[in-house]
C-alpha cells in the first residue's frame, strides 16, 4: 500500500488506516463478535493499512483491550492512535483534561494496549473546565517521558456555530493555535467524506500549510456512502445513526442520488460483474478523501475482514479530474446534526 506521513516527525502509516470503533461501541451491539474483530485487525495490518485509530472511552475499555490482543503479537507492524479526554457514564459523557488524569489514562491505554509506547495520543474533546494548554502540556510530558511519540487533537463538534455565521471548524483551529505554542501537533481528526466537506474550506488548508497530518474520520459517511443500507431497514436502539437526521427513511433517501454518483464512477473503473476487478462505491468514497492532499488519511471504521480488505483497495484507485468534476457536481446531502 501506498505510505503518508503525518506531521512534522513524519510518522510513516498506510494510506488507508482502520477506525476500530464500530468493533466495539457506537455501531449494532448484536453484530459485534470479538474474534471476528480480531481477524479483521490481522486482516488490515496483512494489507498495509498499519494505522489503527482507538480510544479508551470506546467501549468503554474494551476497544484498547481488543486492539491490545494483536498489539501483543504485531506491535512493530502497527500505528498506534488512541485518545483521552472523555469519561463514560451509563447516560452520559463529560470531559476530563486535568493533568493528571491524563497522566494516569496514559499509563491506563498502555496497560490495555500492551504495549510501552503510543504512536499518536489524540485529546478527544478539551475540557471546559481546564485550559487547553495545561492539557497539552500533561501530554507533551508524556512524549518527553517515552510513553508517546506524537500528539494529535480531534476537532470539536460545533455544528451549531453555522448558526452565528461562523465556519464549521472555527473553535478547533483557535485550539490548535493555542495548542501549537504549547508543544507541535502531529495531526488532527475530523470528520471528512463526500457528504461531510466542511473541514476542505479551513481545517485541511490550516494543516496543510502547517505540515499536520490530517485523520479523515468518517470518510463513508457512517456507512451511508457504501451503497450497502436500506432506507427504512431502521437501526437498533444502540447504533448511533438511530438518532442521526441523515438516517431516517426520509433522508436516506433523498440522499440517493450522492451513491449513485459514487456507482457511476466505481463503474468506469472496474467491472461490477468481475469480482476481482469490480470498483465499489466505497472505494471511490475513500480515493476522493486520498485526492484531497498527500497529508490526509482516510480512517475508515470497519469489523469485517471483507470491509476492511475493501477498503485498504481503495489505496490503489486514481480518480480522475473528470471523477472529481463529477463528485463536486452530487447533490448536497439532506439532513444534518441542526
Amino acid at each position: 500500500m501506498e505510505r503518508r506521513t503525518i506531521g512534522a516527525a513524519a510518522l510513516d502509516v498506510g494510506a488507508v488506516g482502520l477506525g476500530c470503533m464500530p468493533m466495539s461501541w457506537a455501531y449494532t451491539g448484536s453484530r459485534q463478535r470479538g474474534e471476528e474483530s480480531l481477524r479483521a485487525v490481522h486482516t488490515a495490518l496483512d494489507r498495509g493499512s498499519t494505522l489503527l485509530d482507538t480510544a479508551d472511552m470506546y467501549g468503554p475499555f474494551t476497544n484498547e483491550l481488543l486492539v491490545g490482543r494483536v498489539l501483543k503479537e504485531r506491535r512493530s507492524e502497527a500505528f498506534v492512535s488512541t485518545k483521552v479526554g472523555l469519561l463514560v457514564g451509563e447516560q452520559h459523557i463529560v470531559a476530563n483534561g486535568r493533568p493528571g488524569y491524563v497522566k494516569r489514562a496514559c499509563d491506563a491505554s498502555l496497560r490495555r494496549l500492551q504495549t510501552d509506547v503510543i504512536d499518536l495520543y489524540q485529546l478527544h474533546r478539551p475540557d471546559p473546565e481546564v485550559p487547553v494548554e495545561e492539557t497539552w502540556g500533561a501530554m507533551a510530558e508524556l512524549v518527553s517521558a517515552g510513553k508517546v511519540r506524537s500528539l494529535g487533537l480531534c476537532a470539536v463538534g460545533a455544528r451549531s456555530a453555522r448558526r452565528s455565521g461562523a465556519r464549521l471548524h472555527d473553535g478547533t483551529i483557535r485550539q490548535l493555535e493555542r495548542v501549537q505554542q504549547v508543544f507541535p501537533v502531529s495531526a488532527v481528526e475530523a470528520e471528512l467524506s463526500v457528504w461531510s466537506t466542511e473541514a476542505l474550506d479551513a481545517l485541511l488548508p490550516w494543516c496543510a500549510a502547517r505540515g499536520v497530518g490530517f485523520l479523515a474520520a468518517m470518510p463513508l459517511g457512517n456507512g451511508f456512502l457504501t451503497g450497502t443500507l436500506t432506507p427504512g431497514e431502521g437501526f437498533e436502539p444502540d447504533d448511533v445513526r438511530a438518532r442521526h437526521p441523515r438516517f431516517t427513511a426520509e433522508m436516506m433517501a433523498a440522499n440517493q442520488p450522492i451513491v449513485a454518483g459514487l456507482r457511476r464512477i466505481a463503474r468506469r473503473h472496474g467491472d461490477p460483474e468481475d469480482a476481482e476487478n469490480a470498483v465499489t462505491p466505497a472505494q471511490v468514497a475513500l480515493a476522493w478523501v486520498l485526492a484531497q492532499g498527500a497529508h490526509v488519511v482516510p480512517v475508515p471504521g470497519a469489523k469485517r475482514e471483507r470491509w476492511v480488505t475493501e477498503n485498504a483497495g481503495a489505496a490503489d484507485l486514481r480518480l480522475t479530474p473528470e471523477d472529481l468534476a463529477e463528485v463536486a457536481g452530487l447533490p448536497v446531502a439532506q439532513g444534518s446534526w441542526d
